[in-house]
């Protein structure tokens, strides 16, 4: 085990910089970028929360992929460098798979994914970039609600999501974070980021963006789809 990799400690690291506008915050992750763009601002909840498990676990080992801590191995996931990242969840994510044998990177994208959602969730909080009031229908069934302290920054990302969609841009060109967020949205079906109707008519567009994200893009919809067949199945 590198004894640079530690375990995720008590009180993260800051996980948002500053925007350009100097009116808000945005968060340097992945993660925490589709979190705030599946939170609903009219609601005070979460879309997409039966695959956003798997969203934001799939959006980690992206991130960790576009800075070289891992690498593709015949469909395997491997340690490529093994310099902790600043972001304290993707530390312990690559320190995770670092102690493990060679798995696929759908294996990945389905461990530990109900307690990604709670981690983004308080990093967020703890930078004030979202404010939560914890609640619980009948005593029992939680019903946090989620507020956004800076929308203007929920909206930036979208734009740069969607801009991604321009049929003038060319795929090549586009920024590889920007394109992530889109194409990752659309697999989990996060419709605030992109509708049915959008998917549709830019198909071939994603599935060219697709192949630049790389291979943590099939695993997410292999995990969702054998998710709703044992939904299915019952």
């Amino acid at each position: 085990m590198n004894a640079r990799l530690i375990r995720r400690p008590a009180a993260p690291a800051p996980v948002a910089k500053e925007v350009a506008t100097g009116k808000g915050i945005t968060p340097d992750s992945l993660p925490a970028r589709l979190f705030l763009l599946a939170c609903d601002p009219t609601t005070g909840r979460l879309a997409g929360r039966s695959h956003l498990g798997q969203l934001l676990r799939a959006a980690a080992l992206v991130d960790l992929q576009l800075t070289g801590h891992l690498v593709d191995e015949g469909g395997r996931a491997q340690v490529g460098t093994t310099k902790a990242p600043a972001d304290p969840l993707l530390a312990s994510i690559l320190e995770d798979i670092e102690s493990s044998s060679p798995r696929k990177w759908r294996h990945w994208v389905d461990r530990r994914r109900r307690g990604i959602v709670r981690e983004v969730r308080d990093d967020l909080e703890r930078a004030r970039l979202i404010k939560v009031e914890r609640r619980r229908l009948l005593g029992i069934i939680p019903a946090d609600r989620i507020t956004l302290r800076h929308p203007l920054v929920r909206r930036q990302l979208l734009q740069a999501a969607t801009d991604t969609l321009r049929p003038a841009r060319l795929v090549t060109r586009i920024d590889l974070r920007d394109a992530a967020l889109v194409v990752l949205a659309a697999t989990a079906d996060l419709r605030p980021v992109i509708s049915k109707e959008q998917r549709n008519r830019h198909k071939d567009r994603l599935a060219q963006l697709a192949v630049r994200i790389g291979p943590v893009v099939p695993a997410l919809r292999k995990s969702i789809q054998a998710a709703a067949a044992a939904a299915a199945a019952g």
